[in-house]
């Protein structure tokens, strides 16, 4: 059974248009805020990927307009199943812009989990994109995708996620965060919180995401210094694989 659907999202970013067209548009950009390593190739009927540890996505670009206009398109899946994803950029006075994130497609299977998830994920990542454009301006990130080991039970990524990291239970964005990761100290302070399924926290030179995904602990970090990707996903690997229970 397939399902349409189609969700719309407004944010006001603490940034000019063309730095929000960067952030958008190009793969640099995206990787410094979204999900994966990405390329975009910049044209009308260009190619796009998104790419994780086990998985390549292939988009093509349906609008390229700059800097007001971008969308793409994923390749229809066997089932039928696919997403399109729009940005309509405007600037405001004072240096700021409205972005209008559209999203739609075909949902297949479970949709109407899959549509709860993007329901609730895509506001966590405008936040994420909020975040970079006004801490990180004119800098990209290297993307840290890792996972650690399948918990038992719901709640326990969230309890232990929470003590690793010298917090409470009960979250609150602003709340200040210390912790270790292979033997180097990380102070931060949470920017987004959506309990118990995600953590974001920033740093001075990282925006570091923690996910529960139906029990399965993992990051998509953005991290800005110069670090080895092969090397760091081991390292978060690790170190989630060391969060208690």
């Amino acid at each position: 059974m397939s399902h349409e659907f189609r969700l719309t999202h407004d944010v006001e970013l603490k940034a000019t248009p063309e730095q929000v067209w960067q952030a958008i548009a190009t793969g640099p950009g995206v990787d410094s805020w979204f999900m994966g390593r990405n390329e975009i190739e910049p044209r009308e009927g260009g190619r796009a990927s998104m790419s994780m540890p086990g998985f390549t996505g292939e988009s093509t670009v349906t609008a390229w307009e700059p800097p007001h206009r971008f969308a793409y398109r994923s390749d229809p899946g066997e089932d039928g199943a696919f997403m399109a994803f729009e940005y309509l950029v405007e600037g405001r006075d004072g240096g700021t812009t409205a972005l209008r994130f559209v999203h739609s497609g075909v949902l297949t299977g479970d949709w109407e989990a899959e549509y709860d998830a993007l329901r609730k994920g895509n506001p966590l990542y405008l936040r994420t994109l909020a975040q970079y454009l006004e801490h990180f301006p004119g800098r990209t990130a290297v993307p840290v995708t890792a996972f650690g080991p399948q918990r038992p039970g719901p709640g326990t990524v969230w309890t232990g996620l929470t003590r690793t990291v010298g917090l409470a239970e009960q979250v609150e964005e602003g709340d200040k965060v210390h912790f270790t990761v292979a033997g180097r100290t990380v102070d931060g302070v949470v920017d987004t919180v959506l309990a118990p399924t995600f953590l974001g926290v920033r740093t001075d030179d990282a925006l570091l995401r923690f996910v529960d995904g139906g029990g399965l602990i993992m990051t998509g970090h953005h991290v800005f210094t110069d670090v080895d990707p092969a090397e760091a996903e081991r390292t978060w690997g690790a170190w989630l694989a060391s969060v208690p229970a």
